[in-house]
């Protein structure tokens, strides 16, 4: 039985979880293993604990251990292979720390994986904005087609699903539409499938899905044609499967510390006074996934945005899910992110 080389997936229990999360993105494998200092096993923390913690609001200051499970399933040398999956099948896990007599981390099992299984949900990106905000770089160019690291953005958003088992996509476009449609064709060049959703006038973020002229038998990915993002995109679906969502929504914490001292009064009476005070919030990542049956409340007129949509579900009682990401992000709107993005490109895609 073999095991995959670790020594970045290893963490002290008192790890803050901003640090955390910053290993579990850059590791290929996603499980952290917690170690004492003779690199005993004392847990291990999945990206769905890490996930859990961030919609308990946790502290990004806050030690790991405080989100890691304290009762992991763990292999010993020596077991065979066929023991070892039937274990990780009998705990419903992908990955486990392979341990020696001792307890020591030696390796991580199985070490085979990473190849994405196909995945026939439709992606539906947004391609049809003006792009106002980046004039003059959108004055001849849409802006999904501004040019990252010398490719257009929405080739590598389609690249980045297609990496991870998707092939069905439809674009929303408006804007410059041939541009896009001269650049991509029916997708055969990249070995996927796209068609296109051919607004007349702008729909909003969510209008264009009631061009769809096909039966949808899965949830649907739909998101923003700016957004620049290492999210893995099946782990997003198996979410909104988990919690039986009609619709989720990819949201990103932000933080924004106040220059001045923050202060509340009453008339002419001081209340409180805070000195810069770091304020935080979650913001909405243009990242959704979708019922099949939602697409039936979209009306074919007029424009109708996403926010609209969810307000809607949510003030009905139907459960719309929130899906924390702290993967990589980047919103493409304004002139300085997208020259963040043309720094950020080579640790990204």
């Amino acid at each position: 039985m073999s095991e995959a080389p670790l020594e970045r997936n290893l963490l002290a229990a008192e790890t803050p979880l901003l640090a955390a999360i910053e290993r579990m993105d850059s590791v290929r494998q996603k499980l952290l293993l917690i170690v004492d200092d003779q690199t005993r096993l004392v847990g291990t923390v999945s990206d769905g604990d890490i996930r859990r913690g961030l919609m308990r609001r946790l502290p990004m200051e806050a030690p790991i251990s405080e989100v890691m499970n304290r009762d992991p399933v763990a292999l010993r040398a020596g077991a065979s292979e066929a023991q070892a999956l039937r274990r990780l099948s009998e705990r419903g896990v992908s990955l486990a720390p392979l341990l020696d007599p001792q307890g020591r981390i030696i390796g991580l099992y199985p070490a085979g994986l990473g190849v994405q299984a196909s995945r026939d949900n439709l992606v539906v990106i947004m391609a049809g904005g003006r792009g106002a905000r980046l004039a003059p770089l959108t004055q001849h160019c849409p802006k999904p087609m501004l040019k990252v690291s010398g490719r257009p953005l929405l080739e590598t958003i389609i690249e980045r699903l297609k990496a991870q088992g998707f092939s069905r996509f439809r674009l929303a476009v408006n804007y410059l539409a041939e541009v896009i449609e001269d650049h991509f064709g029916d997708g055969s060049a990249m070995d996927v499938d796209i068609r296109y959703l051919r607004e007349t006038e702008p729909k909003g973020t969510a209008g264009a899905l009631s061009l769809l002229d096909e039966p949808a038998g899965a949830p649907l990915l739909v998101m923003n044609g700016d957004v620049m993002t290492r999210l893995n995109f099946s782990e997003l679906l198996d979410f909104h499967a988990e919690h039986a969502a009609l619709a989720t929504l990819c949201v990103r914490e932000q933080r924004f510390q106040a220059p001045h001292g923050v202060v509340e009064a009453d008339g002419p009476r001081l209340t409180s006074l805070r000195e810069k005070p770091t304020f935080q919030w979650l913001a909405n990542a243009g990242i959704y996934c979708l019922d099949p049956s939602v697409l039936g409340r979209i009306p074919t007129t007029g424009q109708y945005d996403m926010p609209e949509l969810l307000a809607a579900l949510a003030a009905e009682g139907r459960m719309v899910g929130a899906y924390p990401i702290h993967e990589y992000w980047l919103d493409i709107g304004r002139p300085p992110d997208f020259e963040l993005a043309q720094k950020d490109f080579d640790g990204v895609v």
